[in-house]
């Protein structure tokens, strides 16, 4: 599969990358900072990148340091725009605070909820509501489980849908490199067209 990674160089997407190349997979990594850059709200450029491909994968969030950066949500517009009529499937690493900790409440809505990454979380949920509105592309949202860390790879992990993924303690963990096998694995196998899954160990 000839897939092209934007994020390629961050935690998630290193591993992505990673465990993409160690399936055979044919992968373009690119960033806006690195060997290979691309800017994700260049739809042109985008459009053109995607030629040839099978797969997009985004590892993108939204910006912790640049308040000029544009929104997460029209990130993902133009990266819909330029993928429309392509026929290439886009998979995006979402976030976790859309999760339903209770049915109507996301995780990021309650009190709990860690302050630092409400604003993040609260737009990585918009873009995930502006997703369930396209039906003219193939889309698959995958949020993490509530812990994400680099760790060791197992190549276990149990799946679901809209709330987090407990253990037996009642944890919801995954490490890095568990979620990029689960995203590779759904690339490979389809289960969650035009849906958000999530994962946990």
């Amino acid at each position: 599969m000839k897939i092209l990674l934007i994020g390629g160089t961050g935690m998630v997407g290193s591993r992505i990358l990673a465990e993409a190349q160690s399936r055979g997979h044919d992968v373009t990594a690119v960033s806006r900072h690195g060997e290979r850059r691309l800017d994700a709200n260049d739809t042109e450029a985008l459009r053109a990148a995607l030629t040839g491909q099978d797969a997009l994968v985004v590892a993108l969030g939204p910006s912790r340091t640049d308040q000029d950066a544009p929104r997460l949500v029209d990130t993902y517009r133009r990266i819909l725009d330029a993928v429309r009529g392509s026929g290439v499937r886009v998979l995006f690493v979402g976030g976790a605070g859309s999760l339903f900790a209770a049915p109507g409440v996301r995780l990021v809505d309650t009190p709990e909820f860690p302050e630092a990454y409400r604003a993040e979380a609260l737009q990585a949920a918009e873009a995930l509501d502006l997703l369930r509105g396209v039906h003219d592309v193939n889309w698959t949202y995958f949020s993490p489980a509530i812990v994400l860390a680099p760790s060791e790879r197992t190549g276990r992990y149990r799946l679901g849908r809209e709330e987090p993924v407990l253990n037996s303690a009642g944890e919801s963990f995954i490490s890095a490199e568990d979620y990029a096998v689960a995203l590779l694995d759904e690339l490979e196998q389809p289960r969650h067209e035009r849906q958000r899954f999530t994962a946990g160990s």
